[in-house]
């Protein structure tokens, strides 16, 4: 890969995580109302997932949504205004943090039913093989997501039809405050796949590189064999389930948050790349202060921008 694309991955990572602070300190001070899930300690998944993707592949994902829309090129300012519920978000400050969307980066939603993204991927799938289109959906979701009755009828249709969809599972362990065993018979999500003779593998969530060639993988099966594919990414949140949820919850101990924090995916990706030659420390200061200035700069942003007029009530409602 090019240097210059490493560079990138590692600089859109880091700001996925300082904009995810940041977001943090604001609902704290409550300037972010409503629920807020937050991505910190997922960013390889998203960000190699994204950087695998072509022109005009299109990604849809669930409610933990802030770092996808950074990783397909939406704008921090309009971010984080609709985070604030202000006009100026990529949703008209209608959507909020779990309903983020942004057609013309490709990115569409932020989706907050539980499953609800899975056939909306699986139908924009079949729309782009009906159109003879040169493109792939990439679909995330959670882990708690394959025990909804919309996951298995969407991969039996994918498969049945051949679309050109990849389903990806963010398997972070814990769905809401439930770990994946007490709520699971399958520790090996991938094998999901099985049951429609579908494509499948698992991958280490917390580095970049690793899910960027499961999913480059995955895009070629789609486009040359017309074959889907669900990938199960293993990665792991720093934070809780959503801003209401304690770090430390009652479901897992201090020490295993910090045990999982020595394989943050960033500073792993960070060594590496150090190691390679390919980034110094001195870089690494300059990609801080530039994206501290990013986050900043969205933040007031967010704050000077004005709320949405009260007509928007019954604007949008119908197509």
């Amino acid at each position: 890969m090019e240097k210059k694309k490493l560079l990138e991955m590692y600089r859109m990572m880091l700001l996925i995580r300082r904009f995810e602070e940041r977001t943090a300190q604001m609902y704290g001070m409550q300037k972010i109302g409503g629920f807020c899930h937050l991505y910190i300690g997922q960013e390889a998944v998203g960000v190699g997932a994204v950087s695998a993707l072509r022109p005009g592949d299109q990604f849809i994902s669930a409610y933990r949504d802030h770092g996808h829309i950074l990783a397909m090129g939406g704008e921090p300012n309009a971010v984080m205004a609709e985070l604030f519920g202000k006009a100026t978000g990529v949703s008209r400050g209608k959507g909020g943090s779990m309903h983020l969307f942004d057609v013309e980066k490709g990115y569409y939603g932020g989706h907050g039913i539980v499953a609800g993204q899975v056939p909306v991927a699986t139908g924009m799938a079949f729309a782009a093989k009906y159109r003879k289109e040169d493109k792939v959906i990439l679909c995330s979701m959670g882990e708690g997501t394959v025990h909804q009755g919309a996951f298995h009828e969407s991969l039996n249709l994918a498969k049945l039809w051949r679309l050109p969809v990849i389903y990806m599972i963010e398997n972070n362990r814990y769905g809401m405050g439930t770990p994946l065993e007490r709520a699971s018979a399958v520790w090996d999500l991938s094998e999901k796949a099985c049951s429609y003779d579908m494509a499948r593998a698992t991958v280490d969530g917390m580095d970049v590189l690793a899910v960027h060639d499961v999913v480059a993988e995955a895009i070629v099966r789609a486009t040359r064999d017309g074959e889907p594919t669900l990938i199960e990414a293993r990665t792991y949140r720093f934070r809780g389930h959503s801003m209401s949820d304690p770090v430390h919850s009652h479901y897992r101990t201090k020490e295993e948050v910090e045990e999982q924090k020595r394989q943050d995916p960033i500073l792993i990706f960070q060594q590496k790349l150090i190691d390679d030659k390919i980034l110094t420390p001195e870089k690494v200061k300059e990609y801080e202060d530039e994206i501290k200035k990013i986050v900043l700069d969205a933040v007031d942003f967010a704050e000077k921008s004005p709320l949405p007029a009260l007509e928007e009530l019954y604007t949008e409602i119908y197509s």
